[in-house]
């Protein structure tokens, strides 16, 4: 983990600068928000918040990094000495970490001075978009293989040694069973897990030596790579022989499909194993998988236990960034703080002002109906309707009458600088998540065009949205 202030892009650190000279300083409020769920999907994992408080309650600049920022020759002297001293100071919001999100909904809330708001901006982002984008990812691969073993073996194909890490953190979230990487197991508590190397069968004489020498090792463990050369042939006959043996000593064990047409090979094996009365032998497979080709797989019935992603997990495949944002809400004037609001031709981009609250609306059976945003000392309750109206669009309302339950999603991390949440094992957060998905309608889950969740305004932030848009374009944006 990288605690250098210096993460950071350079036109943060020459805004502090800005800022600093011209004595422009005020609290701030600054939220973070995405404007679209990734892979076309219909929900959003939020992932990345432990890792994000540590950084900021570790946050610094080190002697060495200073003296970087003196050579550039862009920073001067009274700047550079205040950053000696720089810690974050300020109080941070957020949901809990494995939360269900939606697009426009913060995620998480800044409340600092402006410089101490504008330099954590970019850090911010890069923790907390990546490791929900993975997050996101795995949940729809664990979904989509109904609730299967699914094991993250993206370290070769991951961006670096961080994102790597970042990477098998978030896909465990998102319901990852085991990783392959080993300092991810040792630095999370992920369960590690591999299988061989087709150079290990190659440097050996014959296949069935290679697959005896393997079990001989690792008899509890024995998963046999059977597409080195034949895998309907010498591959699967030579791990049926293996099989025979291990089974006479009590032990069972797997075979491992890492190309071709997993849904014809899946059928081929399991039908020979069973003939050779190795039923309970498993199947894992690989080979560049994502949501779409488990869930066909699976509804195609093929003879699947377990799953190895990598590429498509840790890259997000054909999504490879969130479009989370970082923007700021409010400002203080005059001893008050005051809504600010960013307009933008684009509709979806002009900004909710003011700090804000996400509350969620729950049925009977605890799954989401929709979620209201509204002013953070709004208070609801689950007695009472309320009017929820579009974000951008204020004709568009609708009224909730039929919720069980309501719950605030966003609560106080930091204090001051310094964590004030309890920070939850990484088990129980995929547990959670697991759950949470579960509870959502079958039609958010969609791989293809999914239902939209609805996130809307109260009456109360609605007017005051509208009523400065009305205002801004009155007085063409001043």
């Amino acid at each position: 983990m990288y605690n250098s202030a210096l993460l950071t892009d350079l036109y943060e650190l020459t805004m502090m600068q800005g800022y600093f000279y011209k004595q422009n300083n005020p609290d701030v409020i600054f939220e973070m928000f995405f404007r679209r769920n990734p892979f076309s999907g219909g929900y959003s994992v939020f992932a990345g918040l432990e890792d994000l408080l540590k950084r900021l309650e570790q946050l610094s600049f080190k002697k060495e990094d200073i003296e970087y920022l003196r050579k550039t020759g862009v920073f001067r002297e009274d700047f550079l000495n205040y950053l000696k001293d720089f810690s974050f100071s300020g109080d941070l919001y957020a949901m809990d970490e494995g939360t269900i999100a939606f697009p426009s909904e913060p995620l998480i809330a800044v409340k600092a001075n402006l410089m101490e708001a504008q330099l954590i901006e970019s850090m911010l982002l890069n923790t907390v978009n990546y490791q929900t984008l993975v997050a996101t990812k795995a949940a729809r691969i664990y979904t989509a293989s109904g609730g299967g073993n699914i094991m993250e073996f993206g370290l070769r194909r991951a961006q670096g040694i961080d994102g790597a890490l970042s990477a098998s953190r978030a896909a465990f979230i998102g319901g990852a069973a085991a990783t392959s990487n080993t300092l991810a197991g040792q630095k999370f508590g992920i369960p590690v897990t591999g299988t061989m190397a087709h150079s290990w069968v190659m440097s050996f004489e014959s296949e069935l030596e290679a697959f005896r020498k393997y079990a001989d090792l690792y008899p509890d463990k024995v998963i046999l790579l059977i597409d080195t050369y034949d895998t309907l042939g010498s591959g699967l006959e030579n791990a049926i022989i293996v099989g025979k043996e291990l089974k006479k000593k009590g032990l069972n064990f797997g075979v491992r499909l890492d190309s071709g047409d997993l849904q014809y090979l899946s059928e081929k094996v399991r039908a020979r194993l069973n003939e050779a009365g190795l039923n309970d032998a498993m199947i894992a497979v690989s080979n560049d998988l994502n949501e779409h080709i488990v869930r066909q797989l699976l509804r195609d019935e093929a003879p699947i236990d377990s799953w190895g992603v990598g590429t498509q997990l840790v890259t997000g495949g054909e999504d490879s960034s969130l479009t989370g944002v970082y923007k700021m809400v409010a400002r203080q004037q005059n001893g008050s703080m005051i809504p600010t609001i960013k307009l933008s031709n684009n509709p979806e981009k002009t900004t909710n002002p003011g700090f804000k609250q996400v509350y969620r609306f729950f049925d009977g059976n605890d799954s989401p109906l929709a979620d209201l945003m509204t002013f953070y000392e709004d208070r609801l309750s689950a007695e009472k309707s309320y009017k929820f109206i579009h974000p951008m669009y204020r004709y568009k309302s609708f009224k909730s009458y039929d919720h069980a339950s309501v719950k605030p999603l966003l609560k106080k991390c930091i204090d001051s600088g310094k964590i004030c949440c309890d920070l939850p094992e990484l088990s129980e957060i995929r547990e959670n998540v697991i759950s949470d998905v579960s509870k959502l309608d079958r039609t958010f889950k969609r791989l293809i065009n999914p239902h939209i969740y609805k996130v809307s305004l109260s009456e109360g932030l609605a007017d005051l949205k509208f009523r400065m848009l009305d205002e801004k374009s009155e007085n063409g944006g001043n």
